[in-house]
C-alpha cells in the first residue's frame, strides 16, 4: 500500500511567511526554504525580524487566518484521500497550522512547534526531530508502506530522495536545476494524472 506525503506550503497553500511580509511590509520575510536551503538559518533570520518589529505570534496568525487553501487544493486532497492515506510532512508549527487544516478538511498534519514567551512573542522553535521529512517517510517504509512524496522546496528534498516515487510542485528554477532527478509538475491534473499511474 502506498501512502502520499506531501508538503503543506506552497503546495496546498500559500507561503504563510510570504502572506506575512506582504501585510507587514517586511519584506526580509519573504524569504523561504525555496531560497535557503539551511533552515535553521532561515528560522533564526525570521525570529531576528519579529523581534526587531516587535510582531507577536497574534500577528502572525491574524494573517494565517485571512488565507485560503491554493486553487484547487481542496479538490485534489478530497480525491487523494479517496484513494490513499496522505499526511502533511511540514516544517510548519502546530501553532500557524490549525486554521488551514480546518479549510483543507483536517488532514493528518505532522510539524514543527513554537516557544512563546510570556508576552505572546515567539521565542525559538521547536523542530520535532531534525531532517523530520525523511525520517517520516523511513518509518512509513519500516512499516512496509511504499511512499509517494510530493514538495516543492530545499527541505523537502531528503524526503523526495527517501520515498520511493518523489515529485517536484510548482518548484522554482533553482531547485528544478539542481534536482534534475524529480519529475516536476505544476498543476494538480498533472499531479494527480503521474498518481494515478502509480495508485490504479
Amino acid at each position: 500500500m502506498h501512502i502520499v506525503c506531501t508538503d503543506l506550503e506552497g503546495v496546498l497553500v500559500p507561503e504563510i511567511w510570504i502572506h506575512v511580509a506582504q501585510k507587514t511590509g517586511i519584506e526580509e520575510l519573504r524569504l523561504t526554504t525555496r531560497d535557503i536551503s539551511d533552515y535553521d538559518v532561515l528560522m533564526r533570520k525570521r525570529l531576528a525580524l519579529l523581534d526587531r518589529h516587535g510582531l507577536k505570534l497574534k500577528d502572525i496568525t491574524d494573517v494565517i487566518r485571512t488565507m485560503d487553501p491554493l486553487p484547487g487544493a481542496v479538490a485534489f486532497l478530497d480525491w487523494l484521500r479517496a484513494k490513499t492515506q496522505v499526511i502533511i510532512v511540514s516544517d510548519t508549527y502546530e501553532e500557524f497550522a490549525k486554521p488551514l487544516m480546518a479549510k483543507l478538511g483536517w488532514p493528518t498534519l505532522f510539524c514543527n512547534s513554537l516557544v512563546i514567551d510570556a508576552s505572546g512573542a515567539i521565542a525559538d522553535y521547536r523542530l520535532r526531530q531534525p531532517d523530520g521529512k525523511r525520517h517520516v517517510v523511513e518509518a512509513l517504509q519500516g512499516l512496509n508502506f511504499k511512499i509517494i512524496a510530493m514538495g516543492d522546496s530545499y527541505n523537502d528534498i531528503n524526503m523526495l530522495k527517501t520515498a520511493e516515487h518523489g515529485f517536484l510542485f510548482r518548484p522554482p528554477q533553482n531547485v528544478v536545476a539542481e534536482y534534475p532527478q524529480f519529475p516536476v509538475t505544476r498543476e494538480y491534473a498533472e499531479i494527480r494524472a503521474a498518481f494515478e499511474k502509480l495508485l490504479g
